[in-house]
């Protein structure tokens, strides 16, 4: 059982308030805060020594060319996916879920806490760099926000990499790695969406995907927990709490 997979599992105590905030201060804040000037340091980059990295028009071009009704209708559903109003709904089930399954509400609260996290590093970073659009034709309208990082798909990312986290759970090994590539491979599918669309150039949806990826991670990692390994893996999954079928 590996430790990072299953700290939820092998260590199931109930943290206390003090304990909460003592590792969100440290292990969210902090880590939340270098992302931050990496993203924003990116951005600035991009947009200033680069010269908005003018290269990346050709690939918005390629994007506009391969547009037929079929994939606009497909990309419209993809985009969607990202939208804020979507993945709050998504997840507030998914916590609701797994609070349900497990009992361990500080467990469910993880996919929660990477899109809050994502979205305040998306939000205040896209106001500093402060990146134009691409100069296609855009089938979105186009939110207030500028267009460094791909907000879409950041909280795309970050979303269903902790749900990839979470799948882990699954005993079926077809059905536990089936769902793994589908967490994965849904916020590739939202960043190429978004580019196709002319939402967002090709660095956008990268650094986007990264604040996701980091953000999930952080959540994750965000309580204390003390892994157990070796013979105590198996008295560890006869008590855990409930899993996932």
């Amino acid at each position: 059982m590996n430790a990072f997979w299953h700290r939820y599992e092998t260590d199931s105590t109930r943290p206390d308030g003090r304990e909460v905030r003592r590792d969100l201060a440290r292990r969210v804040l902090v880590p939340a805060a270098v992302l931050w000037c990496v993203v924003v340091g990116l951005g600035l980059l991009v947009t200033g020594p680069l010269g908005g990295l003018p290269a990346e028009a050709g690939v918005n071009t390629w994007f506009v060319e391969q547009r037929t009704p079929a994939l606009d209708a497909v990309t419209t559903v993809l985009s969607a996916i990202g939208q804020t109003e979507f993945l709050i709904g998504a997840c507030l089930l998914a916590i609701a879920l797994t609070w349900w399954r497990t009992r361990q509400w500080w467990y469910a609260v993880v996919p929660g806490l990477a899109v809050a996290v994502q979205a305040v590093i998306f939000l205040t970073s896209a106001l500093v760099v402060g990146r134009e659009r691409p100069e296609v034709e855009q089938l979105d309208h186009a939110p207030p926000t500028s267009s460094f990082p791909s907000g879409h798909t950041g909280a795309a990312t970050a979303f269903y990499l902790t749900l990839a986290f979470q799948a882990q759970r699954v005993r079926h090994p077809v059905a536990r790695w089936a769902l793994t590539l589908l967490c994965v491979l849904v916020p590739v599918a939202v960043g190429v969406a978004r580019a196709y669309r002319g939402m967002h150039s090709l660095s956008d949806v990268l650094v986007g995907a990264l604040n996701g990826a980091t953000c999930a991670v952080i959540a994750w990692n965000y309580l204390r927990r003390t892994p157990v390994t070796g013979a105590d893996e198996a008295t560890v999954r006869e008590h855990a709490p409930a899993r996932l079928p």
